[in-house]
């Protein structure tokens, strides 16, 4: 089993109370006291400073939450490994973004993990590219389909596509009978963006410094992380939106939308599989490179 040292300082970590990681480990909080105390010796370090109403962690106990939570994570994946060997099957967890979300990758692992003579399991979990970029590096998820390159140099990418955001708008929206759009046609608009903290909201922003202009020059009335939710809005012409062009290909196949190039304003951005070197399964990695390719084609 997990260290039960490690074990309770990650819950403590998660609790920030000792009476209540005591609870949920049922152990009693001198037990829980003890564990810490033998940690913070074994590791020359204080992991712990009390607050007003919980303790946090200090600078050094970051640095070993950071490591523990790795450690958890390989154990439960050795534990996991063990199991799926002997039912000759393999589980694997997939992060990606929001804007992967809507694209045609979730198709793409919907077909792979359907498909007759895999015996694989997949999990799909949605977060920020940062969040993945950390799960990755703990091992808490195997792969990431992400837009960019990795910045860990531990980890290794395999160019899946390219994308690039464009303006979306109504059908019936005056615009849309144009072949391309101009940064002053946005500017008179009103806009429904993604969160700052996405990635498709920060290539918008650093493209519009980078032409000498601010995200404030715009008329934005509505911020919404869920872009289903955007492209609903859009229809019903509450505003336009700037999104990745791979987050509409279904609309745009089926005409409930319209996407425009901007003028003098180049979004492109790489869509990468993010992997550790020692990930087991590279035919997956070949195979989901090909489904995506033939799906692909369906939606041009």
């Amino acid at each position: 089993m997990l260290s039960q040292r490690l074990e309770t300082f990650l819950t403590v970590a998660e609790k920030q109370n000792f009476t209540k990681a005591a609870e949920a480990l049922s152990l009693t909080q001198p037990a829980v006291s003890h564990h810490i105390a033998s940690l913070e010796e074994d590791l020359g370090a204080k992991l712990f400073v009390r607050g007003k109403k919980s303790l946090r962690p200090t600078a050094e106990g970051e640095i070993a939450l950071k490591y523990a939570r790795r450690i958890q994570a390989l154990y439960d994946k050795m534990r996991e490994e063990l199991t799926d060997a002997a039912r000759e099957m393999a589980r694997v967890r997939i992060g990606i973004t929001h804007t992967s979300e809507t694209s045609i990758i979730t198709e793409v692992l919907g077909k792979y993990a359907s498909a007759d003579g895999h015996r694989r399991s997949i999990t799909i979990l949605t977060d920020t590219i940062q969040n993945l970029y950390e799960m990755l590096s703990d091992y808490r998820i195997d792969l990431a389909i992400v837009e960019g390159r990795p910045r860990d140099p531990g980890i290794s990418a395999l160019l899946l596509d390219t994308d690039y955001l464009v303006c979306v708008l109504s059908n019936s929206h005056p615009l849309a009978k144009k072949n391309m759009v101009t940064i002053g046609d946005i500017r008179r608009e009103n806009l429904i963006l993604r969160l700052p903290n996405s990635g498709t909201r920060n290539l918008f922003v650093s493209s519009l410094e980078g032409a000498g202009m601010s995200i404030d020059d715009f008329q934005v009335i509505l911020e919404v992380d869920n872009i289903a939710t955007i492209k609903d809005l859009i229809r019903k012409d509450m505003g336009i939106s700037i999104l990745a062009k791979s987050a509409c290909l279904d609309e745009l196949k089926k005409g409930k939308l319209t996407a425009l190039p901007i003028e003098n304003l180049s979004m492109i951005r790489e869509i990468n599989i993010l992997y550790h070197s020692d990930f087991a399964h590279r035919d997956m990695l070949q195979n989901l490179m090909q489904l995506y390719k033939e799906t692909a084609r369906l939606y041009l």
